[in-house]
């Protein structure tokens, strides 16, 4: 049977990205709390999020990480768990309101969590994706798609440039080059930032990532840490050696294993 050239209504415009650190002797606490109640109750029951998932950064994993510190991370070992969700495009003001609201109402009632800090918590604007097979899953399907890895790259684009000449050298270069690797991801997801509400709940710390930045979500169809070295490790020179962006934070994670304690007791 032929494929429909029809286009598919579910597509992914805003992603909300939030990592997370637990407090040390807390890690067990938090990621039960987590899972039984804020990943559905903090988003997944809104309107108009249809897609979500969870990666956990172990020591292992960290180690792999760009050095610098950044206003991604205050240094390489913060940041631990990772959590992501797709927004329906066209969608973003209204999910925005209420997703604040009733983070609010769930301040209000008792059921946050205190002995955890937001590392990165932001929205951002989905600009593009890229698959490596053309009948491969596409980035709406990504979060549900159960990918052992996933990388985060995030960088800012230099002065006078825009980000369409920036995504335009990306996709045609480093990443049109990463597709035919091994070590190269399955689909990227590429946004731009979008500012929390004034009345976002006060335990979020305003990032300092402003419009220069783009946020990048590698997929990988294998532990980030197979050649690692070959490729990851070397974006951020890649990026720097374009002329048009600065690198800011490379990062990889895996998924966490829903409904267990699994690599709480590896994250430091």
């Amino acid at each position: 049977m032929a494929l429909s050239a029809k286009p598919h209504p579910i597509e992914v415009g805003t992603f909300l990205f939030t990592m997370v650190e637990p407090h040390p002797g807390h890690e067990v606490a938090y990621n039960r709390w987590y899972e039984h109640d804020h990943y559905y109750s903090g988003c997944l029951v809104g309107p108009n999020v249809f897609a979500g998932d969870r990666f956990v950064a172990t020591k292992r994993l960290k180690k792999l990480r760009s050095n610098a510190a950044t206003d991604m991370t205050p240094d390489r070992m913060t940041g631990s768990y990772l959590a992501v969700y797709w927004w329906l495009k066209g969608t973003t003001d209204e999910c925005n309101r209420w997703n604040v609201d009733n983070v609010n109402k769930l301040h209000q009632q008792g059921r946050m969590f205190a002995e955890r800090d937001h590392v990165h918590t932001l929205l951002y604007d989905m600009r593009w994706s890229e698959v490596r097979d053309p009948l491969g899953c596409p980035i709406d399907l990504a979060l549900d798609h159960g990918y052992p890895g996933i990388v985060v790259v995030a960088g800012d684009i230099n002065e006078g440039v825009t980000h369409d000449q920036w995504d335009a050298w990306f996709r045609e270069n480093w990443l049109a080059r990463a597709f035919t690797k091994r070590w190269g991801p399955d689909v990227v997801g590429s946004g731009t930032v979008i500012p929390l509400a004034d009345d976002a709940p006060a335990d979020v710390v305003r990032p300092a990532a402003g419009p220069h930045r783009f946020l990048q979500l590698h997929f990988l169809d294998h532990d980030a840490e197979e050649g690692w070295e070959k490729g990851y490790a070397r974006i951020g020179e890649a990026i720097d050696d374009s002329g048009l962006a600065r690198h800011v934070w490379t990062a990889p994670f895996q998924q966490t294993n829903f409904g267990t304690d699994d690599f709480t007791d590896q994250l430091r």
